[in-house]
């Protein structure tokens, strides 16, 4: 009820803000600076409940982050420590309860199937918490349980979401919100299956056995609450960013390149969350890559426009990139932009495949977002769209720049483009003006 009532008070809030601003134009006070006044209050508000609620709410801001940088800084900072803090320190279930879920799902047996269970998780997310055990056969295992309830909570704050589409609206003109709800609550339905995640943790362990990049645990027994896997030891990429080696950096952040973009050709699925949490570097230098609850199904692959404007984009022809991003609705029909903002917005994610050797820093992300940060009409950031079809690639894209920019990477990422992503050699044919 809590949940709900801060979700559903958003729109009244925002009805008063509205009538205070028709009376301060009415006063005299400058229209433009009355909108302006709306707009980041209301972001402001969006922001501090999306933070302060768990579930649905903290995915669809983890989904719309890179519109972070078309807010002012002091609008999203709170939300973002908020963010950081759910995700670094999910309480964990009491030990009953796990005990409980345990009986539930695998039987008042459940002992049986191991010879050792830690009762402590080993971690915690959103949705789900892992313990270390030791399987019947003696395989170190890891041991997924899902939060009683998690499907259930993550559903509602979707539904309440779904209520929001005018606010995002006032501050996100270009974006088809409720198309972008919809496709996320479909995602975090499939997320919520530990059978479908079983299914694409499987396929990538097969698929990447015995690869001298990476290496996937290999599922052991799963049903739709609890997911059994390999247990694999390795330093985790958040510790890498706190403290690694320069080549230790630069060797995961190329590997994390070249797994993302080689995983649609290999396994025909995108692994969509590219969390620090999900990734660890092996003794042998190899990248280990975990949680497969999110993937993005791509059965022809990565989408070849991408790699066409990309291409096109290098070579300076704004006009057919900006076609080529309204015919995959990018741009909606209503929308003018500027060529000038949307190559300043676009330069983060296409820069490092226009040389041969690129380094990604916190300075080069915080001056590229410098570019778009502010609340004008318009601005390029807030006229764009996010297609539904997109709306997990998107959350790579901007998610794994983060990642590469936390870790300081130095590495040759247009090769790995020239060889995984189709569309961007020259020998590609151009969308047709």
């Amino acid at each position: 009820m809590t949940r709900s009532a801060k979700l559903a008070a958003l729109p009244l809030s925002f009805a008063g803000r509205t009538a205070v601003g028709l009376g301060k134009r009415i006063g005299g006070k400058p229209a433009e600076l009355v909108a302006q006044e709306i707009q980041q209050r209301t972001a402001d508000q969006i922001f501090k409940v999306l933070g302060e609620l768990k579930g649905g709410a903290m995915k669809l801001g983890q989904a719309l982050s890179i519109f972070e940088a078309a807010l002012p800084q002091e609008i999203v900072a709170p939300y973002r420590a908020t963010l950081t803090k759910l995700q670094e320190s999910a309480p964990p279930l009491p030990v009953a309860t796990v005990h409980r879920v345990l009986s539930e799902e695998l039987g008042d047996d459940w002992r049986e199937n191991f010879r050792s269970f830690d009762d402590q998780p080993a971690a915690a997310a959103s949705i789900g918490q892992v313990h270390r055990a030791v399987w019947h056969d003696g395989r170190a295992v890891a041991v997924k349980i899902q939060y009683p309830g998690a499907g259930k909570a993550l559903l509602g704050d979707f539904k309440q979401l779904a209520r929001l589409g005018k606010l995002f609206g006032v501050l996100l003109p270009g974006l088809d919100i409720k198309a972008v709800l919809a496709e996320l609550q479909e995602r975090i339905a499939e997320e919520l299956d530990y059978l479908r995640e079983a299914e694409a943790q499987h396929a990538f362990a097969l698929e990447f056995k015995g690869d001298p990049d990476f290496c996937v645990p290999d599922v052991i027994a799963a049903n739709e609450h609890i997911l059994v896997t390999e247990w694999m030891e390795g330093t985790p990429l958040s510790r890498v960013i706190a403290s690694g080696t320069q080549e230790e950096r630069d060797r995961a952040g190329l590997l994390f390149v070249r797994f993302l973009f080689c995983s649609p050709a290999r396994v025909a699925m995108l692994h969509a969350d590219p969390h620090p949490g999900n990734f660890r570097l092996l003794p042998d230098g190899r990248l280990g890559v975990l949680d497969f609850g999110a993937v993005n199904r791509l059965p022809s692959g990565y989408p070849k426009v991408f790699g066409q404007l990309t291409r096109i984009f290098n070579q300076g022809d704004m006009a057919t990139v900006i076609e080529g991003l309204r015919a995959e609705g990018f741009i909606r029909p209503h929308i003018d932009v500027d060529p000038d903002a949307l190559r300043a917005f676009l330069a983060p994610y296409v820069e490092p495949t226009a040389v041969e050797e690129f380094t990604f820093s916190r300075e080069w992300l915080q001056a590229q977002a410098a570019s778009v940060t502010d609340l004008r009409p318009t601005n390029v950031v807030r006229q764009l769209n996010l297609p539904v079809s997109y709306v997990l690639i998107h959350r790579v894209h901007a998610a794994g720049v983060g990642v590469l920019c936390q870790l300081g990477t130095t590495a040759r990422f247009r090769d790995e483009v020239i060889r995984w992503v189709p569309g961007f050699t020259d020998d590609e044919p151009a969308p047709a003006h």
